[in-house]
């Protein structure tokens, strides 16, 4: 293991062992990480999870050795959180996961970043695909009872969407291929007008997707920026990308 890995570990990153692995789908799989950290976080709904992947592992370059991953649920009294890890990519996280075993060692850091729960507006629009389902999951849990949420989200397997922590299927679902922006503005034309007050908007997902609608919405909409909330998290044309 070489000096920057070793500092990682000492010094900038926490260590958890994983307590649980579940497959909630042909796609999707479901980590629980226990650390005594995790009972000191100043958490936000919305934060993600710098998981180091690969740390020790030399055949995994430095660049990719680190991953970020929506927190899905946490539990600080008792030191828990769950993620979910997306393997459709199947790229160096999608990798670990398949491999990773509980009781397994891994080592993280928080990331507060932008795309944190905001509960100024009355209705909510949440639309992502498979890799910001339990990203979205959070930040409606975490709202208040008598906002209005509607929701667009997609992939091509339907089978593949998950149902929350909590056993509930608040969203809806749709089957669509990759990068369906025509289809998704339709469904934007439809839901809109059923949004009640100040109105919000969440993005997340496909780069390509999050960049189109956010433009389709200051353009078309006249939405104001701090009404979008953007956060691409993956681009089928890069590597590394949250």
């Amino acid at each position: 293991m070489g000096l920057i890995e070793n500092v990682l570990k000492k010094v900038v990153l926490d260590e958890a062992t994983i307590l649980k692995k579940i497959k909630l789908s042909e796609s999707v799989f479901k980590i629980q990480l226990k650390s005594e950290s995790i009972k000191k976080a100043e958490f936000t709904p919305g934060c993600f999870l710098r998981l180091g992947i690969g740390i020790g592992d030399g055949s995994i370059s430095f660049k990719d050795k680190v991953r970020s991953y929506s927190v899905w649920n946490i539990n600080k009294k008792e030191g828990r959180l769950d993620i979910a890890i997306a393997t459709e990519s199947n790229g160096v996280g999608a990798q670990w996961v398949a491999n990773c075993k509980v009781g397994d060692v891994v080592y993280f850091k928080w990331k507060k970043g932008n795309f944190l729960i905001d509960k100024t507006a009355d209705s909510y629009l949440m639309i992502g695909d498979l890799s910001a389902l339990s990203h979205l999951y959070i930040l409606n849990r975490n709202l208040p009872e008598a906002k209005q949420v509607e929701s667009i989200i997609y992939t091509k397997n339907k089978n593949d969407l998950f149902e929350d922590v909590d056993g509930a299927k608040p969203f809806n679902f749709y089957s669509l291929e990759q990068n369906p922006i025509i289809a998704i503005i339709k469904l934007i034309k439809e839901i809109i007008p059923k949004m009640k007050g100040r109105k919000m908007v969440y993005l997340a997902g496909d780069s390509r997707v999050c960049v189109a609608l956010n433009q389709y919405f200051r353009k078309e909409l006249n939405w104001n920026t701090k009404q979008i909330k953007t956060k691409p998290f993956w681009n089928p044309d890069k590597k590394g990308l949250e």
